[in-house]
């Protein structure tokens, strides 16, 4: 292997360029040439890192490292994952470990990247959110244990160290049915976000199924609306995709007062093709539009994913069995919709209460 002058194509002896040899991996020995450097250190810089990568070598720079995970990810995940996890790690991971090479990071090290992450706040004073802060933590993971699966780093440093943030958020927020219905009625000035609104709260669709949503996907003789997309703008671009899970493709019975609606709301629509979107918004509509349903109804302000639990919590309050409702809402297990069991207290009193009846009736 070597780095050389190159006088070909016009370089008249100012280039450089790059001639090595690395072994794919059938054993065969591939010849690697690469011209168009303008200085030695840059065909150099080049030599070491593509053999770093076509060997394995552990010591190449962790930005280097970083490039390669991402390449070997990317076809296996969703445009949508993918674009999340450039996120996270081009904002919070490469910039802090650029300097260093794989194999010389440390659990010292990322103990001083824990602290950093939770020592920083914004021009209020606050903090990341302790579930954003365990999605920085488990990226990074991820990434090392990438390298200790397939690039023969001995172990993930991040094993001994403790995790930072939380896995799940603090409190569940949801809206009781009253609750909706006020907000509901505050928004009926906008009909395609009223709509909008019904199918997630009566029937626990997720935002990207409910904006993939077209009109072929509905049939009201039988009241069934029928889920096997999801819709995303990544990078300003428009995906329809697969459901989150296997389960989540799935075909809900609906009620016949939504059926009607939607109904009402398809025909409203101009030459409507049967694959065409019945809601062209966005999720920052939604949530633009949440924001004022909330404040104009005076009621909490809660996330568009909640009407998912809110959907959920009504369904427990109505009596149906976690396994009835994970069929419905697609959860890929019952242990899933069981976490939302809490969010009605009230049965607790009415427990209580029948207990009070059934002890004055042994006393009679």
């Amino acid at each position: 292997m070597a780095v050389m002058k190159d006088e070909w194509n016009g370089y008249d002896g100012n280039g450089w360029r790059v001639v090595c040899y690395y072994r794919n991996w059938k054993g065969e020995r591939i010849r690697h040439d690469k011209r168009g450097f303008k200085t030695k250190k840059e065909a150099v810089a080049y030599e070491h890192e593509f053999l770093a990568k076509k060997t394995k070598d552990i010591n190449m720079g962790f930005g280097l490292f970083l490039d390669i995970y991402m390449s070997d990810i990317k076809p296996q995940i969703k445009a949508s994952t993918y674009a999340n996890k450039e996120n996270v790690i081009n904002t919070h991971i490469r910039p802090y470990f650029k300097n260093k090479s794989l194999s010389e990071i440390t659990s010292t090290d990322i103990l001083q990247w824990h602290n950093d992450l939770l020592s920083m706040r914004d021009d209020n004073g606050k903090g990341y959110a302790p579930t954003y802060l365990r999605t920085i933590n488990n990226q990074l993971s991820a990434a090392f244990n990438h390298a200790v699966r397939y690039y023969d780093l001995p172990k993930n440093p991040c094993i001994a160290t403790k995790k930072i943030g939380k896995s799940k958020a603090k409190e569940m927020l949801f809206w009781t049915r009253e609750e909706y219905l006020k907000f509901s009625d505050a928004i009926k000035d906008k009909p395609i976000s009223y709509y909008a609104f019904q199918i997630l709260y009566w029937t626990g669709a997720r935002c990207g199924e409910m904006l993939a949503l077209t009109k072929e996907d509905f049939d009201f003789e039988h009241r069934k609306m029928r889920i096997n997309k999801t819709y995303q703008l990544v990078n300003g671009k428009e995906i329809i995709g697969s459901p989150k899970t296997e389960k989540s493709n799935r075909v809900v019975d609906i009620p016949r007062f939504l059926c009607d609606e939607i109904s009402d709301y398809i025909e409203s629509l101009y030459k409507l093709d049967d694959d065409s979107r019945i809601f062209e918004v966005s999720k920052s509509f939604m949530h633009h539009e949440m924001d004022r349903g909330s404040a104009k109804a005076g009621v909490k302000r809660i996330r568009v994913h909640d009407l998912r639990h809110s959907n959920c919590a009504l369904l427990i309050d109505l009596g149906y069995s976690p396994i009835q409702i994970a069929e419905r809402l697609g959860h890929e297990s019952v242990t899933i919709t069981e976490r939302y069991s809490h969010l009605y207290p009230s049965a607790q009193r009415q427990i209580a209460d029948r207990l009070d009846e059934v002890f004055a009736e042994s006393e009679e």
